[in-house]
């Protein structure tokens, strides 16, 4: 897949050169050379039907996650819990469209399952499943959890890496890896340690 989105800042276009132009790179000075600007792995992980019916009753907004579906109110102490004056809503497969373990996780406190990220917010993990059951994961303004490239960028890969396996197994080897600038830090770190500096 191609870029097809000009680069709006340095970290885009520095994340999208090529291994080469990268080893180069000086920040302000850069343009993507037309083989960088291929995407790899940018697919998400296909979520089961419930959980796609689930997903497209979560508006595109900031904050937005179970809570706003269907039946459900916060109640004392940010807990959730079902409003007794609206019937439960089920998908056509017969499952209620609020899962109890939404409803329960982290004792009914936590604002997590299918929760939308949005633009202006950092990501304070990337994890190794993709499922937004306990998680923040949806993409901003689509039906769907994050690419694996989109977890990959997050966590600093430039996008020459390329991925192998299974798309779950994708997701856990990014989820698994240390930060590509954190890891270049430590490794800088050691060497001047190493040099005595």
């Amino acid at each position: 897949m191609e870029n097809r989105i000009n680069p709006k800042t340095e970290f885009q276009r520095y994340i999208r050169l090529s291994r080469k132009d990268m080893e180069d790179y000086s920040f302000g000075d850069a343009t993507p050379s037309p083989k960088a600007c291929q995407l790899f792995d940018h697919q998400p992980l296909e979520l089961s039907t419930d959980d796609y019916q689930r997903v497209k009753q979560i508006p595109f907004r900031k904050g937005a996650n179970f809570r706003d579906l269907k039946g459900v109110q916060v109640g004392e102490n940010n807990t959730v819990e079902f409003n007794p004056h609206i019937p439960r809503v089920f998908l056509p497969s017969g499952k209620p469209l609020v899962p109890y373990y939404a409803m329960t996780y982290i004792k009914g406190k936590s604002p997590k399952p299918f929760g939308r990220l949005w633009w202006d917010e950092t990501v304070p993990t990337v994890v190794t499943r993709a499922e937004p059951h306990n998680q923040i994961i949806l993409h901003p303004n689509q039906h769907r959890v994050l690419t694996v490239r989109e977890n990959a960028r997050l966590q600093g890969f430039p996008d020459y890496y390329r991925l192998f396996g299974p798309i779950k197994q994708k997701y856990i080897q990014v989820g698994n890896a240390v930060a590509v600038p954190v890891a270049r830090a430590l490794g800088y770190s050691l060497g001047q340690a190493y040099r005595g500096a």
